[in-house]
């Protein structure tokens, strides 16, 4: 009897390890990007792998994708409301191209079994601009009530005060409020509702509020304001927030530094999925780009955070809080900010912070507090005074992969502290409290003006490689960048910096060798 107990129990065990793939899907398709989610049972030992191959429709040639990330079921710790995840394999395919049909191959393999391939397809988003046969009308203030789908109304020079717009587009047929010389003047605008409704040229002396929209659009406008775009509860979904300049009330002052700082004010915050905010030039506000947080949080997953210049955050240049999955945070410039990108929490993730730069940080270039799961820091370049890549946090993140990313940190004035809170000592790291299933390797550090020193948990080092973490870490200097520059006086203005590697010098960081500098903000 005990045999056969002993028996079932070990089989029981053995099924628990193995994995019951479930339904796939695509969620919330971006203009270039492809998320995608595959739920399964079982795989309690996580040694699951899934590999992801993905091509046009039509073409023979299949190209390598990141691996799905394995997410365990999970909930959030100590919010205000809690947040659950399911067991599942999680990922994204990158920079796509708009409007266009994808196969995704995708090759599960599990050790203790359920191996299994799959060929999903999916589509990218179109680019949200009017057709070339759209019926183009002249108007002024009292036509803003007037237009019908798939009109464009041309917004003739003025003052137009405080705007709310009740009329809705259709799929393929937007309405477009468009002011071709930026002279068409708001002093605020509410979307509220709407759906297929884009902005165009237009300049906003305070919010566009977008609460509960659907694929509207803010483009090429400036907006001047507090609170410059809004989208609370039920937040916006599907919408293009691209190529704006976004300018807050806030100077770069250390004395309003930090959460508890005198520096109320958001850039672009918003809830929701399936946002893409992509080349805006924001500029001194609390948050520049900002998630909600707690209850104020409805799904937030999909969303894109691409090209954007950010400068002069008081709190954090990205606040990514709150992302459940597959937000994408890649190739923004965050220069003078207190945080660089937070992550408090991340939902179970995967959510991806990619080739970001950023330079003259005050506190910390990723803030991975609040029990953060599912974080994956790949090719960031970070330079500032203090730690390279610190984390203070007594409430461990895990299940992040940080990996290739090149930190640069440096000694500054002793005792020095922004918003109450040191920079740090001037290692090339210091982050001491993460989970058990953290990778950390393949990162480049620096401490510049002093000796080299780093810390990962306990293990203090003086030079790399390491074992347990960074086996492949190396050790720099701040001269492996083509054009050192190092922000010795944090309270200060500084422009941003080029961050392109010397000849020879590791593979690591947001830039390549021979790669094109992406661009940032507006493009022309």
């Amino acid at each position: 009897m005990k045999l056969i107990h002993f028996l079932l129990l070990t089989s029981s065990l053995h099924a628990a390890d193995s994995t019951t793939p479930g339904e796939i899907t695509t969620p919330f398709p971006t203009i270039t990007n492809l998320a995608v989610e595959w739920q399964i049972e079982g795989d309690d030992d996580l040694d699951a792998i899934c590999e992801m191959k993905f091509r046009q429709v039509g073409t023979a040639e299949w190209r390598n994708g990141m691996p799905l990330r394995r997410v365990p079921a999970g909930s959030s710790q100590k919010t205000s409301q809690p947040f659950a995840w399911s067991n599942r394999l999680r990922g994204s395919v990158f920079d796509l191209a708009p409007g266009t049909d994808y196969e995704i191959a995708l090759k599960l393999q599990d050790p203790d079994g359920g191996d299994v391939t799959k060929i999903v397809k999916a589509s990218t988003r179109p680019e949200p601009i009017a057709k070339a046969d759209a019926v183009i009308k002249n108007g002024t203030k009292a036509d803003l009530k007037t237009v019908q789908p798939g009109e464009v109304l041309l917004l003739a020079d003025g003052d137009y005060g405080a705007a709310v717009f009740s009329r809705d587009g259709e799929p393929g047929k937007p309405i477009v409020y468009r002011s071709k010389s930026g002279k068409a003047v708001f002093s605020e605008i509410s979307l509220t509702g709407r759906k297929w409704v884009y902005l165009e040229g237009l300049t906003v002396n305070g919010p566009v509020r977008m609460n509960d929209t659907e694929h509207c659009v803010v483009r090429r406008c400036i907006i001047n304001a507090q609170f410059g775009i809004k989208a609370y509860k039920a937040g916006m979904m599907n919408a293009c927030i691209e190529d704006n300049v976004i300018m807050g009330i806030r100077k770069w002052d250390s004395s309003i530094m930090g959460a508890d700082g005198d520096n109320e004010g958001e850039g672009i915050q918003f809830t929701g999925s399936g946002n893409v905010i992509r080349h805006n030039r924001v500029r001194g506000f609390r948050d520049c780009i900002s998630h909600m947080e707690d209850d104020g949080a409805a799904q937030q997953m999909c969303n894109d955070i691409l090209n954007n210049d950010i400068s002069a955050g008081l709190d954090d240049g990205i606040e990514a809080d709150f992302a459940l999955s597959n937000c994408r945070i890649m190739r923004n410039r965050i220069t003078n900010c207190f945080v660089g990108i937070s992550s408090q929490p991340g939902l179970g993730g995967p959510n991806y912070f990619m080739r970001n730069v950023m330079f003259n940080l005050t506190y910390s270039a990723f803030k991975l507090h609040r029990y953060s799961v599912g974080d994956v820091i790949l090719r960031n370049t970070v330079i500032k005074a203090g730690d390279g890549f610190g984390n203070y946090s007594s409430e461990p993140f895990d299940h992040a992969l940080i990996e290739y990313n090149l930190f640069i940190g440096g000694k500054t004035t002793e005792g020095l502290k922004f918003g109450g809170y040191s920079p740090g000592r001037g290692r090339g790291v210091d982050v001491q409290n993460f989970g058990e299933h953290c990778v950390i390797d393949f990162n480049a550090y620096a401490s510049h003006g002093g000796p080299f020193e780093g810390k990962i948990r306990s293990w203090t080092f003086t030079k790399l490689p390491g074992t347990e973490y960074e086996p492949h870490g190396m050790q720099v200097s701040l001269d492996v960048l083509a054009s050192p520059t190092f922000p010795d006086h944090p309270a200060q203005v500084y422009d941003p910096a080029d961050f392109r590697l010397k000849t020879g010098a590791p593979d690591v960081g947001a830039y390549s060798q021979g790669e094109a500098v992406p661009v940032y903000g507006p493009r022309e």
